[in-house]
């Protein structure tokens, strides 16, 4: 097979030339997308694999319970302040302690999922989740709702990272795409979810309804435990550890053909030959030295390039802007605190459909078009949110047209963060490292993305309280515009390859860098 014998040139004689190397991409494509058949079909429309489809579903509706805790905190904080009675900085360190302690789960879990598997991590990210939601639930004071932000922080790290990763790893190149960004989708759908649980029991006295609210996350976490336990392992991770002929069976069951399924299984032993040659099973060892200490100049971009996109994912204020909004909101004239839950609501259904739509078209647009559409809009929706917030604070009768400005704004920076960095930033993450380094360089990205979630969301209404919301939201739109810059310049497209396709994608851009240089 002319194919076959393409791609065992690739792996043990290095870079084809330029024109071998379009058309052995040209052939790969073209096998991907007909599902492993041959002849004249290219007018046949690939299909959705549907138990790749089962498994991206079980493993990303992890993400919910992040999305639920951003979007029932931001109208539950209004009841804990009366409640509790705690102040603004308290308020912020509450948001934010649950952001910087994700970090703790997300750099452990490359690791654990490189020891364990990437099934059984879902499952503990679950379980560490479900504890925390209990403890919150129940907690007497505001010590006690702190220890379990904590630990339920520490199990949003791990489901950050495991659950792209899990899908990236399973899902046919002609997919991936799509259902690598089912964790954003389900971090919005969580979000959303928050907001109407926030409308439907705002109702309830101050004491009684942050509790319900929080504890309530505990149910999706008690079902994807449950679920987990019915998804095969990832194939990559069980070629790593020697056990291929499990890896065929998973490959088999989200392949089209039985030759289609043979091809991902023998690009897949391929690449694990090149990370263990001598064929010992692979327990995560050696990888930070690879990452931080030696890296070669294809894993040094690949690492910059994910560092980056999670990077400006938060920096954009995304998660501050959502737990936030009601502050926002009142400070734009809206002060009735079942409006400012309603607004919340709209808010989440927009942030739903964009997501989506994104998702829908990830495979076919690519990564590359939609994040520069994305982070475009996001950086003018800022600029224009700050115009309007400028003009309320200098208003003494907070016109309707300027309160409708910053809404639409904010409507529409959450719109454009869920076509472009929302789900994209997991996609890239998850599929452009190697096998060998995807777990752990995953979760060093993705604690990056942690840290900054943190810093943003502890500092975001001490800021704003020093240079205006307005001045605040300027500041997101110049670092925005960086972004847009470095994403145009730096990354670049991965639509349609398979995961070990995407290595060869740095090296021929490090080759070119040089050639121009």
């Amino acid at each position: 097979m002319r194919l076959e014998s393409n791609l065992e040139y690739h792996y043990y004689h290095g870079l084809p030339d330029s024109e071998q190397k379009l058309e052995e991409d040209d052939q790969s494509h073209q096998w991907r997308i007909t599902g492993g058949s041959t002849g004249n079909s290219c007018s046949k429309k690939p299909r959705l694999n549907r138990y790749a489809l089962a498994c991206a579903v079980l493993a990303s509706t992890n993400s919910v319970l992040l999305g639920y805790d951003i979007g029932v905190m931001s109208g539950a904080i209004i009841f804990i302040k009366q409640s509790l009675e705690i102040t603004s900085t308290q308020v912020e360190i509450l948001v934010g302690i649950l952001n910087l302690c994700s970090l703790v789960g997300s750099f452990l879990s490359g690791k654990t999922s490189d020891l364990i598997g990437r099934r059984y991590t879902i499952v503990l990210a679950a379980a560490t989740f479900l504890v925390g939601a209990i403890l919150m639930g129940f907690a007497p004071s505001f010590s006690f709702l702190m220890a379990g932000r904590v630990v339920a922080g520490i199990g949003v790290g791990y489901s950050l990272m495991i659950g792209p990763v899990y899908v990236a790893e399973l899902s046919p190149a002609i997919s991936r795409g799509l259902l690598s960004s089912f964790p954003e989708i389900f971090i919005t759908m969580g979000i959303l979810l928050g907001y109407i649980c926030n409308y439907a029991l705002s109702g309830l006295p101050a004491n009684v309804n942050w509790r319900i609210m929080l504890g309530l996350a505990g149910f999706p976490a008690i079902v994807v435990a449950i679920g987990v336990m019915a998804m095969p392992e990832s194939p990559r991770w069980l070629v790593m550890k020697c056990r291929h002929q499990e890896a065929k069976q998973v490959i088999v069951k989200t392949s089209e053909t039985e030759e289609e399924a043979e091809l991902r299984l023998i690009e897949i032993e391929k690449a694990a030959e090149q990370t263990c040659p001598s064929g010992e099973i692979f327990r995560g060892e050696g990888v930070w030295k690879e990452l931080l200490l030696k890296p070669s100049p294809a894993v040094r971009r690949i690492l910059i390039l994910a560092i980056g996109i999670n990077f400006f994912m938060q920096a954009s204020g995304n998660d501050a802007v959502v737990y936030y909004t009601p502050e926002v909101l009142r400070d734009a004239g809206i002060h009735n605190t079942k409006h400012l839950v309603g607004v919340t609501v709209i808010m989440g259904l927009s942030k739903t459909v964009f997501v989506l739509i994104s998702a829908l078209f990830l495979d076919h647009l690519g990564r590359r078009q939609l994040l520069l559409v994305g982070t475009a809009g996001v950086t003018v929706s800022l600029a224009t949110l700050g115009l309007g917030s400028r003009y309320l604070s200098m208003s003494d009768d907070n016109p309707t047209w300027a309160i409708t400005v910053s809404v639409v704004s904010v409507c529409a920076f959450l719109s454009f963060f869920s076509v472009g960095l929302g789900p994209i930033t997991w996609v890239y993450s998850a599929e452009i490292f190697p096998t060998r380094l995807r777990a752990q360089g995953s979760s060093l990205a993705i604690s990056v993305n942690r840290v900054v979630s943190g810093i943003v969301a502890m500092t975001f209404l001490s800021v704003s309280e020093h240079i205006t919301f307005a001045g605040t939201f300027f500041l997101l739109s110049g670092v925005m515009a960086i972004g847009t810059v470095f994403f145009y310049l730096y990354l670049p497209e991965t639509k349609g390859k398979t995961l070990e396709e995407i290595q060869s994608v740095f090296q021929d851009e490090l080759i070119k860098h040089r050639v121009v240089c």
